[in-house]
């Protein structure tokens, strides 16, 4: 069987990255220093205040620290490496790499939280709801910037999706991930402000504890999502079934050719990369080229196997 190639645009440099990659990394570096800043300021109050309370969320933020640094931290090394050869697709899924590891993070702290939530139930610890309350106050409006800041990067992202493509081919698993520990922090802190403010009016300490199993219910459903997303992009799961299921339908309707093997996958966010085998006419390995990479901007890298064989119509 004779084949004839044909790659498109982005074939020889490999550069997958984000739309507004520069921008999301300086927005993940912001929002990691933001996070490490109040950090500090939690640990050194809750010393000075002597509350076991605020020490605890300030060590928790420090897993957040970590995390976000590890969001920017991908950032850099995806364009240090988008002209590495020993990247055979780019360095597109570094973002996807930290979001999976940065949701197992997440997944574990809520672990932590619903253990020591229900340990506080069955033993209630003695808890300084004023300065706690002020602590955890601050705490919401530095997640609410940090939110703010990693959003306004989301929003950018969904601005820029043209023709066929769906939301989640532009999505950046990455800033996703910085953003879901930002929006975890935020959430466990309303739901610390409510029980603090309860316990301190009410003077009950049930409340406390129980919002920490609602909160870490929470997040452990969020670490699920973000794993399983970025896991299957890191599988090279087919990214878009009914993209494919098009495609198909193209070369064998618009084309009138026999599809022998198909796969689509994502290089990083808003590209794609696809192989495509078939029969057809010796002409139309080109014509499938210009009608797909006219019809969806999120394929990249294209490779076109064409059957010009006499044979081909005994193929299974």
């Amino acid at each position: 069987m004779d084949h004839a190639h044909a790659h498109t645009r982005f074939t020889h440099d490999h550069v997958f990255l984000g739309h507004g990659h520069e921008k999301s990394e300086a927005r993940a570096r912001l929002v990691t220093l933001l996070t490490a800043l109040f950090m500090v300021v939690e640990i050194v109050a809750g010393l000075w205040f002597g509350s076991m309370a605020l020490l605890a969320d300030g060590v928790h933020m420090a897993t957040h620290v970590g995390a976000l640094g590890l969001a920017a931290g991908a950032y850099w090394l995806a364009r240090r490496h988008a002209a590495d050869s020993r990247f055979s697709f780019g360095s597109g899924k570094f973002g996807d790499l930290a979001a999976f590891a940065s949701a197992i993070v997440l997944g574990l702290l809520s672990l932590g939280v619903a253990v020591e939530s229900v340990r506080r139930v069955m033993q209630p610890v003695t808890v300084e709801y004023g300065e706690a309350l002020v602590i955890a106050v601050i705490g919401l409006l530095v997640n609410i910037a940090s939110a703010a800041i990693l959003h306004e990067g989301h929003d950018h992202h969904h601005d820029h999706e043209h023709g066929h493509d769906h939301d989640h081919l532009h999505r950046d698993n990455n800033l996703r991930a910085a953003y879901v520990h930002v929006l975890a922090d935020a959430a466990t802190s309303v739901l610390a402000i409510v029980a603090l403010a309860a316990g301190m009016v009410f003077g009950i300490a049930w409340p406390d504890p129980v919002v920490g199993i609602v909160g870490a219910v929470m997040i452990a459903l969020w670490a699920v999502g973000l794993i399983r997303d970025s896991a299957l992009v890191l599988l090279d799961a087919v990214d878009d079934p009914d993209m494919a299921s098009d495609i198909r339908a193209t070369v064998e309707h618009e084309l009138h050719g026999k599809v022998f093997d198909l796969h689509l996958w994502r290089l990083g966010p808003g590209h794609h990369g696809l192989i495509v085998s078939f029969a057809g006419e010796a002409a139309d390995g080109e014509r499938l080229k210009a009608l797909l990479t006219r019809r969806y901007p999120s394929l990249s890298h294209v490779t076109v196997e064409l059957a010009v064989c006499a044979d081909c119509a005994r193929q299974p």
